[in-house]
Order: structure tokens, then sequence, then C-alpha cells
């Protein structure tokens, strides 16, 4: 067996055991894929898409990338097309953009995946979407765990399924147990072409330093992510069945 199909078989079921563990797909469902154009959100719609064309209908998805030109990072719309094609993916461009000053308490983090959310609910509403789908992997959900511990006196983080009331929209983050090192092998794999220039922000910030955090963890227990992954799990954390709030430090 070759190293691709080794990678591709054990994403499908860890993403599979997922599926099973929680009701993130249902016969009839319309999702939109957040595609940011990363390794992470390509991965998604590839695995996704395998899953739509196994199930004959039983699911239909479209993909969604929302580009604000001023926030400091390019993609190649052509290429995510392309990438959506090869499974018969509707894809959806949509240009959008916020005012740098627009909360100066705000970081331009925040700001920009608040503003992009925004349009991912307006589109997905217009479009008769009511699911989206976020390419979020088991790394960020801890770290995201880690940042709240650590600043906001809590222990939450993006969960796995959240319905909103508000909204009356469901996310779903179908990788949310996938390691970010077994993406980085797929994407190695899949030669997925990176952003034409990355985000000037990614190297700073408290999320950064929840990353490096991690790391230190880890070299200290190996296994770290099962602990915390396992604590998350018994607290409930990981899905929100009715929600009138926003989801705790959101992230695109």
């Amino acid at each position: 067996m070759s190293s691709q199909r080794k990678t591709h078989d054990k994403l499908q079921r860890i993403m599979g055991r997922t599926l099973r563990q929680y009701p993130l797909i249902e016969p009839g469902d319309k999702i939109l894929i957040a595609l940011s154009g990363g390794k992470d959100s390509l991965a998604l719609m590839d695995l996704l898409g395998e899953r739509m064309k196994r199930s004959q209908g039983g699911f239909e998805l479209a993909a969604l990338h929302v580009r604000m030109p001023h926030v400091g990072y390019s993609t190649d719309a052509d290429y995510l097309k392309k990438q959506a094609d090869k499974w018969g993916i509707p894809f959806h461009l949509k240009v959008a953009s916020f005012p740098p000053d627009t909360n100066e308490k705000r970081s331009p983090c925040f700001l920009c995946a608040w503003n992009r959310r925004k349009v991912l609910f307006d589109e997905a509403q217009k479009m008769g979407f009511r699911k989206i789908a976020f390419g979020h992997h088991q790394d960020d959900l801890i770290q995201t765990a880690l940042l709240n511990l650590t600043f906001a006196g809590s222990f939450n983080t993006m969960p796995v399924l959240l319905k909103m009331r508000k909204f009356d929209m469901t996310l779903i983050r179908p990788m949310a147990a996938i390691p970010e090192s077994l993406l980085k092998e797929w994407a190695a794999l899949q030669n997925y072409q990176p952003l034409i220039k990355t985000c000037p922000h990614e190297t700073q910030g408290n999320r950064l330093k929840m990353k490096q955090l991690a790391e230190q963890m880890e070299r200290l227990n190996p296994d770290y992510r099962h602990s915390i992954w396992h604590a998350m799990e018994k607290s409930g954390i990981l899905i929100e069945e009715m929600a009138d709030h926003e989801e705790t430090s959101p992230s695109f």
C-alpha cells in the first residue's frame, strides 16, 4: 500500500469516527465549505468531496472563498475552483472588506475573522445552506482551549458541532479529531499550492504563543493531545446544541 493511500485511509478513518460520534452530516444536508485556501480547508474539501460522491446524493456541498484584498494575504481563486471542480463542488468567490479602524480595541485578526464569518453566514443563507463546514483540526481546538484557560479563565474551545439559534445556522468541524501533522503529510502528498501571500499577522499574537506552549507540552508528554482531548470530551464542550452567542475565539 502506498504512503498516499495509508495517509488517505487514516484521515478518512478518523473523520468517519467523528461523523459517527457527532451528528455533523445528515441525509439531505446542504453544506457550505469555508474555503480559506490553506492546506486544512483544501483537505476538508477533498475528504468531504469523496464522501459526497460515495453517498450518491445523500448530501450536497458547495465551497465559498471570502477574499479581503486589504488584509495582507493572497490566494489563487482559479486554483481553488479547479480543486472544487474535481469533485463537482460549486465554487463561489465573495470579495469583501471592512474598515481597518472599525474598532481600535479589536485586533486585526479578530476583525478579519469576525467579518469573514459574517459574510459566510450571509452568503450561506442566500444560497439556502444551513450548515457551514470549517477545516479546523485537533491542534486548533486544543490550542484554543489553552488560550481560553490562560487568558479567559474558562475551559472552552471551538465546538465540533454548534447550532446557532440567532442565525439558524449549524457550524461543523469534521476534521476536529485529526492532528495537524497528518494534514501536513497529506498536503505534501497532494502537492497543494501554497497561498500566494501569507497573512502578516500569523507569526504574532497569543495564538502563536499557545502553539509554542503546545509544543513544550508535547515534549513533556507525547500523549498530551489525547489527555486534553479526553478532558474536552468529558466536559461536553465539543458540542453545543443551541447557542445565542458567538463562538469563543472565532477563527477562520
